[in-house]
């Protein structure tokens, strides 16, 4: 029996047009994966009658094809095989123009596209913090959006900066016309006790309790070299991060600093860090996780284990490469 192939004209664009993900997906596991229509119905949350629709718009579209090409296969392969090793829900794997290449831009436009599908009226959502969320802003339908909420899962800095957490929550729920709910605070305080102190007595454990109540969460995941967004704006001194470096942090989720395996390390900041716990963003029913980059592979790595995202969004390197370092599992 000759096998079936997925193909597509314009694979760099395919992450911005989530109605061709989907069709490009069922087609996969249809003629690659070889699953039934009412496996694909399950994996994908719609119903058999859907699944059929979208075969026959696939094969209308010659996007199945004996011929496979090897840039969109390798990505749809990855999404796959994080999706199995992780526990992934959904995983999005952009193409990149070559290993080492800035993965910015093109995973902040997957990125975008699908937090724009995933917006809906009468939803509370909260915001995490970096370049690429930053960068997936211009790739957000921008629309009114009724009863939406944007929660910022942490403080901020006094003088304003291009990637000020605050910031970007604030140009998050303007986009789409919400309310913002910010936490007035400095991202790093002195010390546990003034971080209890601004929960108790300063009206902020309130972001605390919206949080709990979430129905998604859109995070990045940073790494621990000079090139990381808390280096960069200078959120910690470099004193601190070596430190932090030693007492074994690979990267860094709302700035709670993680290991190798996913666990909290042991270092003053983490104590001092005004953002919601992860033990509390866990529990929110979907996590969006965007991050890509060489610099990365460690943190994500961590990332997962930490989060247990939903969605994952990435490069197709780095899913790569994440994938090699986690190993069979």
């Amino acid at each position: 029996m000759q096998k079936a192939s997925v193909v597509t004209e314009s694979a760099e664009n395919d992450e911005q047009n989530p109605a061709r993900r989907l069709r490009l997906r069922a087609a996969w596991m249809y003629f690659v994966e070889e699953m039934t229509q009412n496996e694909i119905a399950l994996k994908l949350g719609v119903g058999r009658v859907t699944v059929v629709r979208l075969l026959a718009a696939a094969r209308e579209r010659n996007e199945v094809k004996i011929t496979i090409g090897d840039r969109l296969a390798d990505c749809v392969e990855a999404e796959r095989l994080l999706e199995s090793r992780f526990g992934v829900d959904e995983a999005i794997v952009v193409p990149l123009s070559a290993r080492g290449a800035d993965a910015t831009g093109p995973v902040a436009a997957a990125t975008g596209a699908y937090v724009s599908s995933l917006v809906r009226p009468n939803m509370s959502i909260g915001v995490g913090w970096g370049r690429t969320l930053v960068n997936s802003l211009a790739f957000m339908n921008e629309r009114n959006v009724e009863n939406l909420s944007v929660v910022s899962l942490l403080g901020g800095i006094m003088k304003a900066r291009k990637f000020n957490p605050a910031e970007f929550a604030w140009r998050f729920a303007s986009l789409f016309q919400a309310d913002c709910y910010l936490m007035t605070a400095p991202l790093v305080v002195d010390s546990a006790e003034t971080r209890q102190t601004l929960i108790e007595r300063c009206g902020l454990g309130d972001i605390f309790e919206l949080a709990k109540s979430l129905d998604a969460v859109v995070l990045g995941a940073a790494g621990m070299g000079a090139d990381a967004t808390a280096h960069l704006s200078k959120f910690i001194s470099n004193a601190d991060r070596a430190s932090l470096v030693k007492a074994g942090a690979v990267g860094d989720v709302l700035f709670n600093f993680i290991d190798a395996n996913g666990g909290m390390v042991d270092h003053p900041i983490n104590e001092r860090v005004m953002s919601v716990p992860l033990e509390i963003v866990k529990k929110v029913p979907v996590r969006v996780m965007a991050a890509g980059g060489a610099n990365k592979v460690q943190a994500l790595a961590a990332a997962l284990a930490m989060v247990k995202p939903t969605v994952l969004i990435t490069d197709e390197y780095t899913a790569k490469d994440v994938l090699k370092l986690a190993g069979p599992g």
